[in-house]
């Protein structure tokens, strides 16, 4: 796994070539338990160095389209994964009985852990898609906010999205995050200085 712009913050990724961009994992490492976003397929590499900061105890999905490899991951870790509550009646991987703690369903505003604030997004491709805002400076997006160039953010396509007024708005309140310095992205090239002023340079391609 890859050092990020913290000291307890990893990133991993696999490249998609249909879209021609990195999809990427996130890693938390944190004393109280590790935490993974949206992870895709660790190599052995990557198994070896998570198990050395001490595994994972929840794993994070952002969106049902970025399912990747949460559930083979929880599988071998025992983890426990956690889905946004505007999914709750079809999240994929879920069964009938989610009240033995496997489970937990994220809803907007609430801290998830000390330090990780859940963000509902509307108007995406699934309903209540979520970003996370860790300790107010690094925010970490699932499919809404993307980036296919480096420097630079993006949306999905409007053809994607279930509505874009409410897609624009979502956009529009990240943007108005005061102390956003990095936004790490499940889709693309993550941004480490500066987020806040890429983010409002998107809004503003917005309309």
């Amino acid at each position: 796994m890859k050092s990020l712009h913290r000291p307890d913050l990893y990133s991993w990724s696999c490249f998609n070539p249909a879209r021609n961009i990195d999809f990427n994992g996130f890693a938390w490492i944190r004393p109280e338990g590790n935490i993974l976003i949206d992870p895709v397929a660790l190599s052995n590499h990557d198994w070896n160095h998570l198990e050395s900061l001490g595994g994972v105890v929840w794993i994070i999905l952002t969106n049902s389209d970025h399912l990747r490899s949460a559930k083979e991951i929880a599988n071998q870790t025992y983890a426990k994964i956690a889905v946004p509550a505007g999914e709750k009646e079809y999240f994929p991987i879920l069964c009938d009985a989610c009240g033995d703690g496997s489970y937990r369903w994220l809803t907007d505003g609430e801290e998830f852990v000390p330090g990780l604030k859940v963000i509902e997004m509307q108007g995406s491709k699934t309903p209540g898609e979520l970003a996370l805002l860790l300790e107010e400076t690094t925010l970490i997006t699932g499919d809404l906010v993307r980036s296919h160039k480096a420097g630079t953010l993006t949306i999905l396509p409007d053809e994607k999205l279930m509505n874009r007024d409410q897609a624009v708005a979502s956009v529009r309140r990240l943007a108005g995050l005061e102390k956003v310095e990095a936004v790490l992205v499940g889709d693309g090239w993550s941004v480490f200085r500066d987020g806040r002023e890429r983010l409002q340079e998107l809004v503003a391609t917005l309309g």
